[in-house]
């Protein structure tokens, strides 16, 4: 495969990803500031952003639809909703003759209804566009799924889906990580991740940080976790180029960097899983950030990764 192509498609799974995990959180986070009157819009918001790595604009207070509007409008931010859906679409145009077009036409139908979706929230609220969001990507999903050969193509796409949503899960912990071990704010992540259901079903409703951050960190079973996610990133490598794993080669740097994160997460003993977990998720996320650069590097022949904007999240 071309490796224009190849980036295009490992683009394509990050920027679908990323704007179906933002619409989850922004979601959820604009319910909690209408509902509950004891949250400080401007703190809650400033927290958010910090969390998806997008500065805030002036210097002013931050509401709902301030919020809303750099989360979820700005298009210029590639952070935000819109933003992703735009490089998405940009991404899947310039590499048609490796998609198929039931993937083209869902991505380019979603961004011709953006504006008018956009138009409307904007006087009845950013549910219902957030929404939209949520279930034209799950479309994306569904249609990749049954549509996309097994091949090269599909494996660059899930991995980069894979390495956003590890990332987006780290990012979400560490906003919490300050909070007591029985603070509400834990289901809000919960979620943020669409986990909730399924937590209370493995946790028969039992809920605090260690099994919040146990479930979401090192669940072996559900799709969103960060085990999940890098095994399955470590997997598409695998079968990328199964000469990766041969003695004493030092291409692998991506599959080592993953390999080693996995494996902390798996054989770590659940009573430690709290202790030094800022520190423990900054180093996970530093490591996402890397494996990022690795792929440019091996597999797209170039150095620069279209990174996060700050991507650290002040603790």
């Amino acid at each position: 495969m071309l490796a224009r192509n190849a980036e295009s498609l490992y683009w394509i799974g990050r920027y679908v990803e990323r704007a179906d995990d933002t619409a989850r959180i922004l979601n959820v986070s604009v319910h909690q500031l209408l509902e509950d009157v004891s949250v400080d819009p401007d703190h809650a918001s400033r927290q958010l952003l910090a969390v998806l790595g997008i500065p805030p604009e002036g210097k002013g207070d931050l509401d709902v639809w301030k919020l809303t509007e750099l989360v979820a409008y700005a298009k210029e931010n590639p952070s935000s909703i819109v933003g992703s859906i735009n490089a998405a679409r940009e991404n899947t145009r310039g590499a048609r003759e490796v998609v198929s077009t039931e993937l083209w036409e869902c991505l380019n139908a979603t961004w011709n209804a953006v504006p008018e979706r956009q138009r409307y929230a904007r006087r009845v609220g950013p549910h219902s566009f957030l929404s939209f969001v949520e279930e034209r990507a799950a479309m994306f999903a569904g249609l990749a799924d049954s549509t996309m050969s097994r091949d090269d193509g599909w494996m660059f796409l899930v991995l980069g889906r894979s390495v956003e949503r590890a990332d987006m899960v780290v990012r979400l912990l560490l906003s919490r990580v300050q909070d007591k071990a029985s603070s509400p704010g834990w289901i809000t992540v919960l979620r943020s991740a669409g986990a909730q259901d399924t937590f209370l079903r493995t946790y028969r409703g039992a809920l605090d940080a260690g099994r919040v951050v146990q479930f979401l960190l090192r669940d072996t079973l559900f799709p969103r976790s960060v085990f999940y996610a890098l095994r399955q990133a470590e997997d598409c490598l695998d079968q990328l180029d199964p000469t990766l794993n041969s003695r004493g080669n030092d291409k692998a740097e991506a599959l080592r960097l993953l390999g080693r994160a996995r494996s902390e997460l798996e054989f770590l003993r659940p009573s430690d899983l709290l202790e030094e977990l800022p520190r423990r998720l900054t180093a996970l996320q530093e490591t996402i950030r890397e494996v990022g650069e690795a792929v440019s590097v091996q597999y797209f022949h170039s150095a620069p990764w279209v990174a996060w904007r700050g991507a650290e999240v002040s603790l």
